[in-house]
C-alpha cells in the first residue's frame, strides 16, 4: 500500500481484510453489513496497516518502536478477523444459511 492511495472507511476496511483473506471475499462483503463491530475491525486494520507504512516518514530515532507498535496492532486486528470469519462460517454452517 503506498501512502498516496490511503482508503478509507467501509472500501478501506474491505479491502484491509480481504487482502489478508481473499478467500473470504464474500463473507467479509456479509460480515460488513450485518456487524458493525466487523467493519470497525476491518477499517482499523486499514488504519494500522497505513500508520505501519508511513513508519518511514517518521524520525529515524522513533522507526523501530513505531513499526513494533504498528504490526503489533495489524496482527492483533487480523487475529480477530480471523476469529470472526470462523465463528461466522460456524454459524452459518449450523444454521445451514448464508454468512
Amino acid at each position: 500500500m503506498t501512502l498516496g492511495s490511503k482508503l478509507t472507511g467501509r472500501e478501506g476496511g474491505f479491502s484491509a481484510a480481504a487482502r489478508r483473506f481473499p478467500q473470504a471475499e464474500f463473507a467479509i462483503r456479509k460480515l460488513m453489513n450485518r456487524s458493525e463491530a466487523f467493519r470497525d475491525i476491518c477499517e482499523e486494520l486499514a488504519e494500522a496497516e497505513w500508520a505501519l507504512a508511513s513508519v518511514p516518514e517518521t524520525p529515524a530515532a522513533l522507526h523501530e518502536a513505531r513499526r513494533t507498535e504498528w504490526q503489533d496492532l495489524v496482527d492483533r486486528l487480523a487475529a480477530e478477523l480471523a476469529t470472526a470469519l470462523r465463528e461466522g462460517q460456524a454459524a452459518q454452517n449450523r444454521t445451514g444459511n448464508d454468512c
